[in-house]
């Protein structure tokens, strides 16, 4: 086995671990309705087994980076799936809700060290000429899943039973346990450094407080004064956890990265990026069950055209990125993004289903292309030694950005409702995720031409 495809194996079985964790945060939606028939609970107590999860991962995401130090990424990384898979089997055979919410925790705090270091194990040590072909590898989890999870979703609450959601983790887990045991190098423990408790506790409190305001604020105008107070003062506590890291001697990682625009513009309009490619498929879904009275089925077979788009777009992302470099990739697909999220307010019941087809297929092109540049983009000037700290701050942030996206459009189009009727607000919301697209547009056109010249020459 030579060293190039042993590279590209280990890329691909991280990807298999991140597709696992992201399906996982997203297919339990669909499934929620049947769920609090199970056991007997009210659409907002059943609505926990999400945001618990989310905001379970936000929490222990920042300890991964530390974790990966003191005990070898490999280590850290099996422990985190054999745990995964575990918790999965546990919430399927769960005997009632507090079982599962509790069993749903550790899923999450596994998710937490699984995904970072999922990461890291590729890019660590991946030179900066070959960091576009990993990404390309590691980017198509956070692409599928949320895309196929409705139809995946909505066939299993259809013909099986709630806990298919869970069992389906079973065999992918253990699969890619057996082979990253064989396949993965030990790798060197580092001399263990203190551990940043303070640093972890703040970060702990914002990042919860965040994304218990936004997930707050979608139970409706009653809540919506105190989930802007959590949100406010989660950002409040944020800017405290930038100082400190900035000054902490041992801080829990370091925020350094920042200072380089190529891995800044990431954490800034790439998060709004980040926040649409969660809030799209969720929306359409919606849209299309509720204003059309489509079956969940059928919904989910219509978004799951994104998903064709980000397949189908990414053997060629690689050399559309060469060929246009950083900047001109990224400006195309925020173009295709913001057309199709506007011309997706216009579609009707009477509208050509190959139409609706194709404005998914396209959206999904876009978003395809924008994450594999943005993620090449990110490391492209990190030195190798500090991409442990910038991993685990991008993994943070982008956890923070997916969080809040199903949240925000929900309560854009709840807010929207007091005004216009239903059909309308799902459709201004459309047109709302299209114009978020103007903020990476803004900050993109500043670049310079070349940025990122050294993973594309």
């Amino acid at each position: 086995m030579n060293r190039m495809s042993k590279e590209i194996k280990i890329a691909l079985l991280m990807a298999a671990s991140l597709f696992m964790e992201i399906l996982d945060g997203t297919i339990v939606t669909t499934a929620l309705p049947k769920m609090a028939q199970y056991f007997h609970t009210g659409s907002a107590t059943i609505a926990l087994l999400i945001s618990v999860y989310l905001i379970t991962v936000a929490i222990f995401i920042p300890l991964s980076g530390w974790m990966a130090n003191r005990f070898g990424k490999k280590k850290i990384w099996i422990v985190a799936v054999i745990v995964f898979t575990l918790s999965s089997l546990s919430n399927a055979l769960a005997p009632n809700f507090s079982f599962l919410l509790v069993m749903r925790i550790i899923q999450g705090i596994s998710g937490a060290f699984m995904t970072p270091t999922a990461r890291l194990i590729v890019l660590e040590k991946t030179p900066a000429s070959r960091l576009l072909q990993m990404i390309s590898y590691l980017i198509w989890p956070a692409l599928i899943a949320p895309a196929i999870a409705p139809v995946i979703g909505g066939f299993i609450v259809t013909y099986w039973s709630w806990q298919w959601i869970f069992l389906i983790n079973i065999p992918i887990g253990l699969i890619i346990v057996l082979i990253g045991i064989k396949l993965i190098d030990n790798d060197q423990v580092h001399k263990a450094v203190p551990f940043d408790i303070l640093g972890f506790i703040e970060i702990a409190v914002s990042s919860a407080m965040i994304l218990l305001g936004t997930e707050l604020a979608t139970h409706g105008k009653n809540y919506w004064f105190s989930a802007l107070g959590l949100i406010v003062l989660g950002v409040i506590i944020g800017f405290v956890v930038f100082k400190h890291l900035k000054k902490a001697e041992n801080p829990l990682f370091s925020i350094d990265s920042l200072k380089i625009t190529s891995f800044r513009i990431f954490q800034t309009s790439g998060s709004v990026l980040w926040l649409c490619v969660g809030a799209l498929p969720y929306i359409l879904t919606i849209f299309l069950q509720t204003v059309f009275h489509w079956s969940p089925v059928k919904a989910g077979s219509y978004v799951l055209f994104i998903f064709v788009g980000n397949i189908g777009i990414k053997p060629f992302t690689n050399m559309i990125i060469r060929k246009l470099g950083y900047k001109g990739a990224l400006l195309s697909s925020f173009g295709m993004v913001f057309i199709t999220s506007i011309a997706l307010a216009f579609i009707e019941t009477t509208t050509l289903p190959i139409w609706i087809m194709f404005l998914a297929l396209i959206s999904g092109v876009g978003r395809s292309l924008a994450l594999t540049a943005y993620n090449g983009l990110s490391f492209s000037e990190i030195e190798p030694k500090n991409r442990n700290s910038a991993n685990t701050l991008s993994a943070v942030v982008s956890t923070l950005a997916q969080g809040m996206g199903i949240s925000l459009i929900t309560v854009v189009v709840n807010l929207l409702q007091i005004f216009f009727t239903i059909t309308t607000a799902y459709k201004f919301g459309f047109i709302f995720l299209g114009l978020l697209m103007l903020f990476p547009v803004i900050e993109v056109l500043f670049l310079p031409k070349n940025i990122g010249h050294a993973t594309i020459r």
